[in-house]
């Protein structure tokens, strides 16, 4: 039957009039929501524990601008679509631009996200399991690394996964509109949001729903101009060149993303649960997810857009492990339906819950590594504040990573760690034209931050000029493990002394 929405009959869960399994108890109901509120506040008392890294600061570089029209211009030579940016830009000018409100952001979306999930979820479920679900939903939703990653991090990702669960919402709800225009945010927001708009479309124009199909394409649109405003960056070689080919380390990634440390052992106490659950725990059989719950909740058009984009990606590499963060507004609420609405006996509950507290407890520990200067101790592998503040008030400073500190140093001002510096960091070519000067400084520091090796190769030129200038240079922070200082003074000042 071809229709422009869809079909009640196949819209309603196959055992709506069943009985299903029973409620939760009102205890576990507060332990869940309990445990939720953990993991949602840790992450929002962690916002400031560590630095701001490159992608960060380079959010804080786009965003943060005086104007509109500077931020979009700024853009047109950028990797990503501007509704997250001029989002935050907006963001900025009305709570203050500061690395608090720029991770504080992220936060409240993680939050609007992981409750429009659970919505979803219970929308999906039976009637006698929608308590069960929504509890498996908001663990998932609140609780598991790969949101929890992206909670407090100054980049697009938990804004994405908002306005991705608000797409499969509408599609599932039978509102074109509203589904067109959130679809039009989603791909504004991430280019990741315009595949799987894309791959939406092509799913429902093949079942031949042919007003969701048409309000994705018509939602895609503004993207799609978007991508022709800046297609001289986004076409050429200079876009995405960090993101390889996918391989087998891809795929060990996005799964350490979705289920934190130790992915593989994990996987393997999953099947042993499956097999104890069959033999002992009361679950009789497995039950697939119903073909209806795949299309309703999303993850038909989203498993297509991963296929999409794992394929393009072996002629252009566009598939990175972070960016499947996407999927989770389809996973979630279908996982939370096939776990919540599993019948078990005593035994099997007992054993499912022992497997969930200690997912739980890799979550809740490991999880949080990332975010906590306390235990991993680097942010992706930079370091910029603390070189800020060993910096601060000093002059003649140069870097190969200039804008990266110029930037790092407005932050830690804003939040009057340091005094606002007096004079920018320089590059290669500003140290060049300063050691060309008829009076030379008679000492300057160079300093960079990041992965060791790429670090030493950049810090490399800079070195080799001020060296050849008759400069001495020592080492000022050899504690840290990812950023260099150099004190660089000219060899006539030793001899004078």
């Amino acid at each position: 039957m071809a229709t422009g929405a869809w079909d009640r009959r196949r819209v309603a869960p196959a055992a709506q009039c069943s009985p299903g399994p029973q409620p939760m108890k009102r205890s576990w109901i507060l332990v869940v929501v309990a445990l939720c509120l953990s993991f949602g506040l840790r992450a929002l008392l962690l916002i400031d524990a560590t630095a701001l890294w490159s992608d960060e600061l380079y959010s804080v570089g786009k965003s943060f601008q005086p104007s509109f029209s500077s931020l979009l211009e700024m853009l047109r030579e950028d990797t990503h679509p501007p509704a997250y940016y001029g989002l935050l830009w907006l963001w900025g000018h009305l709570v203050g631009q500061s690395p608090v409100s720029l991770r504080l952001l992220s936060w409240l979306a993680y939050l609007a996200g992981g409750l429009v999930m659970v919505r979803q979820a219970m929308a999906l479920a039976q009637v006698g399991a929608r308590t069960r679900v929504a509890a498996t939903a908001a663990l998932l939703a609140f609780c598991s690394p790969y949101p929890i990653r992206f909670a407090i991090e100054g980049k697009s990702y938990a804004v994405l996964v908002l306005v991705v669960a608000l797409v499969w919402w509408w599609r599932r709800s039978g509102h074109p509109i509203a589904y067109g225009a959130v679809a039009g945010l989603a791909g504004l927001t991430h280019f990741y949001g315009l595949f799987l708009v894309l791959a939406a479309a092509a799913w429902d124009g093949w079942r031949r729903r042919w007003s969701f199909a048409a309000a994705a394409l018509i939602g895609a649109l503004p993207a799609l101009a978007w991508m022709a405003y800046a297609a001289d960056y986004l076409f050429s070689s200079r876009a995405g060149s960090w993101i390889g080919v996918p391989d087998y380390a891809l795929f060990e990634e996005t799964l350490a993303r979705g289920l934190g440390l130790w992915p593989l052992p994990k996987l393997a106490l999953i099947v042993l649960l499956l097999v104890v659950l069959r033999r002992w725990g009361g679950l009789h059989r497995l039950p697939w997810p119903a073909w209806n719950l795949l299309d309703r909740s999303g993850l038909m058009p989203s498993l297509l857009m991963v296929v999409g984009v794992v394929a393009v990606s072996f002629i252009k590499p566009m598939a990175f492990s972070r960016y499947f963060v996407v999927l989770l507004p389809a996973v979630v609420p279908v996982l939370a339906v096939q776990l919540g609405g599993l019948e078990l006996n005593r035994f099997g509950r007992g054993c499912g819950l022992v497997v969930l507290v200690l997912f739980l407890a890799s979550w809740w520990g490991p999880g949080f590594t990332e975010l906590d200067a306390g235990v991993g101790g680097v942010r992706e592998q930079d370091q910029f504040r603390l070189i800020s503040k060993r910096t601060s008030g000093l002059e003649e400073r140069y870097s190969p990573r200039e804008r990266l500190f110029n930037l790092s140093d407005r932050m830690e001002a804003a939040m009057g760690r340091i005094p606002l510096p007096s004079s920018p960091w320089g590059g290669k070519e500003a140290l060049k034209q300063r050691l060309q000067e008829p009076d030379p400084p008679k000492q300057l520091w160079l300093a960079s931050s990041g992965p060791p090796p790429a670090m030493e190769r950049k810090l490399k030129p800079l070195l080799s000029q001020v060296e050849q200038a008759g400069f001495n240079c020592e080492p000022q922070a050899n504690d840290l493990t990812h950023a260099q200082l150099l004190h660089c003074r000219s060899e006539a000042i030793g001899r004078s002394e």
